[in-house]
């Protein structure tokens, strides 16, 4: 069997960056997959592809503790309407299916905005496939990919 998370290594190392990526049980929500992990809520970071007017995307990074902030972002970004996109839409802008989506291997290079809350944090992602997660230094990802860092998000509901 091929590794299902061979995109996400090979783009990584293109980058230059430190990646580990584990294998996990399958988890049925953030919280769940953070226990599994042995870490809090707040280290993993959820990548939520936002869709623009014009049909094009960005990728936001959110700690696992908290929810975008719909206003803020849109203030960040300097736009006025933004939205998750419908998930067939999502899939063909990254290659990714929701829940496993990352911008390490996107199959298209998308602007990141990074909650400035990471900032510092050795993180917990996605990995491009169910049942795994990819540890990265949130700093180096930064870095590596010249993502915008700002707050753009809100306490979880």
């Amino acid at each position: 069997m091929s590794d299902p998370t061979i995109r996400d290594r090979e783009a990584a190392r293109e980058r230059g960056l430190s990646v580990v990526i584990r294998e996990r049980p399958a988890a049925s929500s953030l919280d769940e997959a953070a226990a599994l992990l042995g870490i809090p809520a707040a280290s993993i970071v959820k990548t939520l592809v936002v869709k623009r007017s014009d049909d094009t995307y960005l990728f936001a990074l959110i700690p696992g503790d908290r929810a975008i902030s719909w206003p803020k972002l849109r203030a960040v970004v300097g736009v006025n309407k933004l939205r998750l996109p419908e998930p067939e839409l999502a899939l063909a802008a990254t290659g990714y299916e929701r829940g496993t989506i990352v911008p390490v291997g996107s199959t298209t290079d998308w602007p990141i905005y990074a909650d400035e809350r990471i900032v510092g944090e050795r993180i917990a992602m996605g990995a491009g496939a169910h049942g795994y997660s990819l540890f990265v230094d949130a700093d180096d990802l930064i870095s590596s990919y010249g993502a915008v860092v700002a707050d753009i998000s809100a306490e979880r509901a």
